[in-house]
């Protein structure tokens, strides 16, 4: 454990956090191929706003961190934690494609005796069937008996500022018991409420994968209730306050799914289990109702004008949000675009303001127009799709004309100003 010198690969949402968190009881560096993210993160600003300026200054400063594109400089480590994206591509089918770029690059830079620890979300066989063998053939070396390996899955929850790293308990896991203990005494050495020791690399993988999938098929269950009571005329949010009056009742809302994770995840444990024969269709009619939460609100605030004699051809709207949750600038996967392509078939007057959200990022992703100041004027319709708490603090009503229409995706604005909530 003296001689652990730690590269984190990938300095994302996850990479960053874990490897400033590594800094305060390791040497460690953060490898990236974005110049100008590493750029900006050695001047000491995290655009994602995950590490605070002040502590990734003080791992800098004080502990010696350094973000780097240059793989001369990771030579040296000999504990590698892979942290990339791992998405799916337009078809919904996993796009390994990060992960194999990740481990070339370790493979050019391991050493024997080193390990390296995967943290990007997979379905189970992954860390061992494709990316280990790419370590193997661009190093030379021959996994578990010159270089070793371990999983440890990502648990980051982006814009939590009470379940940071530091708090998580982590899963672990590593390619033989030794380095499962190994894997575990360095995780264990920064975190605050220690972590489970998996019996394998595979069932590290797999808890990770159901963790999401859980919680996709369980929101996308309240999303099809709130369906069945909005066409009945009942309020879903009144009768789930109702409900989780009794005690074992377990109390969700309903919302879009998006981010990196949640509507991410489930296809990759979707299609391996296709690989062996078993249809999982809880989880791919979950998938397919939570896609659709987008294009479903917006005809709902369309019907709610329509109700109140508003014309929808051309009507001047205004968005509340874009990014995928409250109170984070994350927008991946962010479903509020569908809202809006949605309304844009009727009207090209829509304004989305999101005083969080990167206009260029916005812009270069989804070719979407935003604003991050609050628009003037009064609007047709006002559709508040994301939480932040800039917006609780925003009189809504008043962005709305005579007879206009509110509606709340979240179910978080008071009842009386509210026209219709999801």
């Amino acid at each position: 454990m003296k001689d652990i010198k730690i590269c984190v690969i990938g300095l994302g949402y996850v990479g960053l956090p874990l490897a400033r968190l590594f800094s305060t009881k390791f040497p460690t560096v953060g490898f990236d191929m974005n110049q100008k993210r590493v750029d900006a993160l050695m001047a000491g600003h995290d655009a994602t706003l995950e590490v605070s300026d002040e502590l990734l200054r003080e791992a800098i400063d004080k502990f010696g961190f350094v973000c780097t594109t240059d793989m001369e400089k990771i030579r040296d480590c000999n504990f590698y934690v892979v942290a990339v994206p791992t998405p799916v591509d337009e078809n919904n089918r996993p796009d390994l494609k990060p992960l194999w770029g990740a481990s070339e690059t370790v493979g050019k830079v391991i050493s024997k005796g080193d390990i390296v620890v995967y943290e990007s979300t997979v379905y189970p066989g992954v860390t061992e069937e494709e990316c280990l063998p790419v370590v193997e053939r661009v190093s030379g070396l021959k996994y578990n008996r010159d270089f070793f390996a371990g999983y440890s899955p990502e648990r980051i929850n982006p814009g939590d500022k009470l379940h940071t790293v530091e708090k998580i308990k982590k899963v672990t896991s590593g390619s033989t018991p030794e380095i499962a203990d190994i894997v575990d005494e360095v995780y264990n050495a920064v975190l605050v409420n220690g972590t489970h020791k998996a019996p394998s690399i595979k069932v590290a993988e797999a808890s990770k994968i159901i963790e999401n999938s859980q919680r996709d098929v369980n929101i996308a269950f309240m999303n099809e209730l709130a369906k069945i009571f909005n066409a009945m005329g009942i309020d879903t949010h009144d009768v789930i306050e109702a409900a989780s009056s009794k005690w074992n009742f377990i109390k969700l809302s309903p919302g879009l799914v998006g981010g990196h994770c949640i509507s991410v995840d489930p296809y990759y444990l979707i299609q391996k289990a296709q690989v062996y024969g078993v249809l999982p269709r809880v989880m791919s009619n979950a998938r397919r109702l939570n896609d659709g939460m987008g294009d479903y609100v917006a005809g709902q605030a369309i019907k709610c004008m329509n109700k109140k004699g508003l014309v929808v051809k051309d009507a001047k709207i205004l968005i509340l949000g874009i990014t995928f949750k409250e109170n984070c600038p994350d927008i991946r996967n962010t479903k509020v675009v569908d809202i809006y392509h949605t309304l844009a078939e009727y009207t090209k007057n829509i304004t989305i303001y999101d005083p969080r959200a990167d206009r260029e990022q916005v812009k270069r992703e989804y070719g979407v127009e935003i604003t991050n100041g609050l628009p003037e004027g009064k609007f047709d319709a006002v559709i508040l799709a994301v939480a932040h708490k800039e917006f609780l603090e925003l009189d809504v009503r008043g962005l709305v004309k005579e007879g206009g229409v509110v509606y709340d995706v979240k179910g978080i604005l008071p009842r009386e100003i509210v026209d219709a909530r999801l």
